[in-house]
């Protein structure tokens, strides 16, 4: 009999026990003023006001991200959930350096939940005088294990259980990229295996400077470190100079196009953007800890509630991960009570990558059903999926990642925040709620192709009061599975009590 190793095991309860991770304290910094470049100049002269762009498509997002990079002259503010070290995530760091090389104050601030494995990218980069990085609400105890990491912290769980899954990139203080993608392949439409539908706006106008301060309220919180003061120091081989050889060589950077093709593509997209009055919806980051319950990140789902109480004739919702809190399912409920159409596009157990956040939204099927939604699943091999990544298509999956919703004929959320109880009551979120009947209308279009039975199962109720799932080609009366263990899994996690963490 192998006998326990009990070193490792009290070491790591030792380590749970030992004393919290302290706030820092640091002057306050503000984003740079508006920059006054020609560029700008010109496009707020030939369009003055707000103006709203669908980044509907992967690589159209991308394209936009890696343009607006490269346009910046003075500043570029970037925040997100996630950063991967893969095709995209390089490409977006090699823009960034490039930038930071002619001159452009970049602030990147990074949520800790995935930096595992990134250490010395990040460290080598904070090493560059115009880059300043910066990780929101960072683990104690770092170790490139994701289950030893989580083991060594169990101590501070209540606080690193909330985290900053906001995603938002302005350029110079005029331009913003918001919405649901993180950086990596799969966001983008070049993953190998499976890639996700979402979506994004690219903004300019007034509503960038209340972007940039709230911006501002995350860069200067107690809980964003400077990232040499959290992360180990790279092996001494590891230098910026090592990350920007090895940058060099990626076959593929930017949008292969000159100065004056870039600025007619920003004319072109001033020209198309619709216009709108956006109110920011946006959580606001603890002060003393992010553990404190009176400090909650709930101001965006209050919010959402009320724009939901406004909705008169038909409200539609896309969330990649659906578990209605409490609230939430009472303003639907109350919404179809004045006859409001309510659909909903959500994942489908093959198309979840969180099989845990489906067995919990699997609990509340019967009762959105009977109350008078109309429910929608995508479907993993949907058959127009090739409209959200490379081809080939035939091997690779869907997943939905966008979050959003359409109110009546003229109102539009898109922001970072699912419908589920960890965006509205534990993460931090951002979105924007835009008055807009043009944007209304250019999103309903769009999303015409995601509620099809083509792309998407559709929840129907027989006449004995059973579910089936309809495509435009089967019916099933269980729902599809990629296995009887996807199955078996979706029943098991769906008996334990974890729908709060969801």
């Amino acid at each position: 009999m192998n006998k326990v190793s009990w070193g490792p095991m009290t070491l790591a309860l030792l380590l749970t026990g030992c004393a919290t991770l302290k706030p820092v304290d640091l002057p306050d910094e503000t984003a740079s003023a508006p920059a006054a470049a020609p560029l700008w100049t010109e496009l707020n002269a030939a369009r003055p006001g707000d103006w709203f762009l669908l980044l509907n498509e992967g690589s159209t997002a991308l394209d936009w991200r890696l343009r607006t990079i490269a346009s910046a002259t003075e500043s570029l503010d970037l925040q997100t959930f996630l950063w991967k070290e893969d095709e995209t995530g390089l490409r977006l760091f090699r823009q960034i350096l490039e930038a930071a090389d002619r001159g452009v104050r970049v602030r990147l601030l990074l949520d800790d939940s995935f930096t595992i494995g990134e250490n010395d990218l990040i460290y080598d980069f904070a090493q560059h005088p115009n880059i300043e990085f910066r990780i929101y609400n960072p683990f104690r105890h770092r170790p490139d294990s994701m289950a030893l990491r989580q083991l060594l912290n169990l101590g501070e769980f209540s606080r690193i259980d909330h985290r900053m899954h906001n995603k938002t990139m302005i350029i110079d203080n005029r331009a913003v990229i918001l919405g649901g993608r993180n950086l990596a392949d799969e966001y983008f439409g070049h993953h190998e295996t499976g890639n996700f539908r979402d979506m994004e706006l690219l903004c300019a106008g007034t509503i960038v400077q209340k972007i940039s301060r709230q911006f501002d309220a995350f860069w200067n919180n107690n809980w964003s470190f400077p990232a040499e003061q959290v992360l180990n120091r790279p092996p001494p081989e590891h230098d910026l100079e090592h990350y920007r050889t090895a940058l060099r060589k990626l076959s593929v950077t930017g949008p292969d196009e000159s100065p004056g093709q870039r600025k007619q593509f920003w004319i072109d997209a001033a020209a198309d953007g619709a216009p709108g009055r956006a109110v920011l919806l946006a959580d606001i980051p603890a002060k003393s800890s992010p553990a404190d319950h009176g400090e909650r990140p709930n101001q965006l789902a209050l919010e959402l509630i009320e724009w939901i109480d406004r909705a008169q004739e038909e409200l539609i919702m896309v969330s990649a991960y659906l578990i209605p809190t409490p609230e939430l399912e009472a303003a639907v409920e109350r919404a179809e009570k004045r006859g409001v159409e309510v659909r909903i596009l959500t994942n489908s157990l093959q198309s979840n990558n969180h099989t845990a956040a489906h067995s919990a939204y699997r609990h509340h099927v019967h009762r959105l059903i009977r109350h008078g939604a109309d429910l929608h699943e995508v479907r993993s091999h949907a058959k127009d999926r090739s409209h959200y990544m490379r081809m080939p298509v035939d091997d690779k999956k869907l997943g939905l990642h966008a979050k959003l919703m359409l109110i009546d004929r003229k109102d539009v959320f898109i922001g970072s925040a699912n419908m589920d109880p960890r965006s509205l009551t534990l993460n931090t979120e951002i979105g924007l709620f835009i008055e807009s009947p043009v944007l209304n209308r250019q999103l309903r279009e769009l999303l015409e192709i995601d509620f099809d039975k083509r792309n998407a199962w559709h929840l129907q109720v027989t006449e004995s009061g059973d579910i089936v799932w309809v495509s435009d080609e089967t019916t099933r009366d269980s729902q599809p599975a990629d296995s009887a263990f996807q199955r078996l899994e979706d029943w098991f996690l769906g008996k334990l009590p974890i729908e709060a963490k969801m």
